[in-house]
C-alpha cells in the first residue's frame, strides 16, 4: 500500500470515528424529545434540560468538527453532498441553530416567549435533527441524485461547476427510500435510548429514573427494528465497486455483506458493537447506572463498523444514482497527499484531546445529580 492510499484510509477511519462518536452524543437530542414525556413537572424539566445542558456542546462540536475534517480530507464529496442536498443539510443547521438558541435563552430573565416555547424547540431539534442525520447518512449507501464532471476543474475560462444535483427536491427525495427512513428511525429511537440510559446514570431523582427505565425498553425496541431493516436490506442489496487502478465503478450484487466477509476484523467490531448495544438495553430495564457506558461504547463500534464498510474494500461510499461513473471513493474525492499527510500530523493530538474529555465526563458523572441541586448556570 503506498502512502497516499493508506492516508486515504487513515483519513476515512478519522472520519468513521468522529461519525460514531456523533450518533452516540446524539442522547442529547434524544433526551430533549423526551423532554414532556419523562419530565411532568416543570422541576424536573429544569432538571433534565441542566443535566443535557452540560453535555448539548459537545455534540454540536462533534459536529462541526465531523464536517470539517470531511471538508478537509475529502473535499469533493463536501461540495457534491453539501452543495447539492442544501435543502437537508440547511434543515438540519435550522434546528440545531434552535437547539443552541433555546440553551441561551430558554430561562433568561424577561423571555417573552415563555420557557414553553424554547422547550418545543428543544423537542424539534431531538426529532428533526436525529432523524435528518439518520436519513443523510444513510444516502452513503443508498446513494444520492449527483453528476461530476472533474474536467471543470480546469475550465478556468466557463463552466466551473463540478457537481450537479440532477433533481429539484436537493436531497429531500431521499426520504422516499425505504432504507434511509428506516435507518433515519433508528437514529431518532437509538438517541432516545441513549437519553434515557443517561437518564438513570446522571439523575438522582427516584421518578425521572424510573420512568426512563420504562421507557427504556420500548425505545429499544423500536430501534432494533427499525436497525434490523436497516440493516438486513443492506446486506442484499447491491453496491458499488471501484477498480482503484482504472477508476471504473461497476455494480457488485451483495457488496457490504463481501466487505465484512472481506475485512473480518470490521465484522468484529460490529458484533461486537451489537451485542454491547443489547447488553445495554437489558441494563437500562434492570436501572442500572452502567447501561449508558454499554450502549454508549457498542453505539461507537456498531457506527464505526457501519462506516468502515461504506468507503473500504474499494467501496463506493457515495454512489450515483444518476450517473454510476460519477460516484465517490476515498479514492478520487480526496485532498492532495500534502494535505493528507499535513493533517495527519495534527491527528496525532487527537488521543489526548479525547483522554480529556473522557477524565472531565468521569469527573462530572461520579455522582448522580440530585433533583435539590442548586445549579450554578440556569438553563
Amino acid at each position: 500500500m503506498n502512502t497516499m492510499i493508506f492516508l486515504q484510509h487513515y483519513w476515512w477511519l478519522l472520519i468513521s470515528l468522529l461519525g460514531a462518536l456523533l450518533v452516540f452524543m446524539l442522547f442529547v437530542q434524544g433526551g430533549q424529545s423526551l423532554l414532556y414525556t419523562i419530565g411532568r413537572t416543570e422541576d424536573e424539566r429544569n432538571l433534565i434540560v441542566n443535566s443535557l445542558g452540560r453535555r448539548w456542546e459537545l455534540t454540536f462540536t462533534t459536529l462541526v468538527t465531523f464536517g470539517g475534517a470531511f471538508f478537509a480530507s475529502f473535499p469533493l464529496f463536501y461540495s457534491t453532498s453539501f452543495g447539492g442536498a442544501f435543502y437537508v443539510w440547511m434543515l438540519i443547521l435550522l434546528v440545531f441553530v434552535l437547539q443552541a438558541v433555546s440553551y441561551e435563552y430558554r430561562r433568561k430573565p424577561r423571555n417573552i416567549f415563555g420557557e414553553r416555547t424554547f422547550d418545543w424547540f428543544l423537542k424539534i431539534n431531538g426529532v428533526a435533527g436525529t432523524l435528518l442525520l439518520g436519513i443523510a447518512v444513510g444516502t452513503f449507501f443508498t446513494g444520492a441524485n449527483f453528476t461530476v464532471d472533474r474536467l471543470n476543474m480546469a475550465n478556468l475560462g466557463g463552466n466551473t461547476t463540478i457537481s450537479q444535483w440532477s433533481t429539484p427536491w436537493h436531497g429531500l427525495e431521499a426520504v422516499l427510500d425505504y432504507r434511509n427512513l428506516a435507518l433515519g428511525l433508528a437514529v431518532l429511537f437509538l438517541s432516545r435510548t441513549l437519553a434515557l440510559h443517561y437518564f438513570i446514570n446522571d439523575i438522582d431523582n427516584p421518578e425521572i429514573r424510573e420512568r426512563s427505565r420504562r421507557r427504556s425498553i420500548c425505545a429499544a425496541g423500536a430501534f432494533l427494528v427499525f436497525f434490523l431493516v436497516f440493516l438486513i436490506s443492506l446486506l442484499c442489496s447491491t453496491g458499488y465497486s471501484v477498480d482503484p487502478a482504472t477508476g471504473v465503478v461497476s455494480p457488485e450484487a451483495y457488496k457490504y455483506l463481501h466487505n465484512l466477509l472481506a475485512m473480518p476484523y470490521v465484522a468484529i467490531l460490529l458484533l461486537a458493537g451489537i451485542v454491547l448495544v443489547l447488553c445495554g438495553i437489558w441494563l437500562g430495564w434492570l436501572g442500572s447506572r452502567k447501561a449508558i457506558w454499554m450502549s454508549g461504547i457498542g453505539t461507537v463500534l456498531t457506527v464505526l463498523a457501519l462506516l468502515l464498510t461504506a468507503g473500504w474494500n474499494n467501496t463506493c461510499y457515495y454512489p450515483s444514482l444518476t450517473d454510476m461513473q460519477s460516484s465517490l471513493t476515498i479514492y478520487n474525492s480526496s485532498s492532495s497527499q500534502f494535505t493528507l499527510k499535513t493533517m495527519s500530523i495534527v491527528s496525532l493530538f487527537i488521543p489526548f484531546v479525547i483522554a480529556y474529555i473522557a477524565y472531565a465526563w468521569w469527573s462530572l458523572s461520579q455522582k448522580p445529580r440530585p433533583q435539590n441541586e442548586k445549579e450554578t448556570t440556569k438553563y
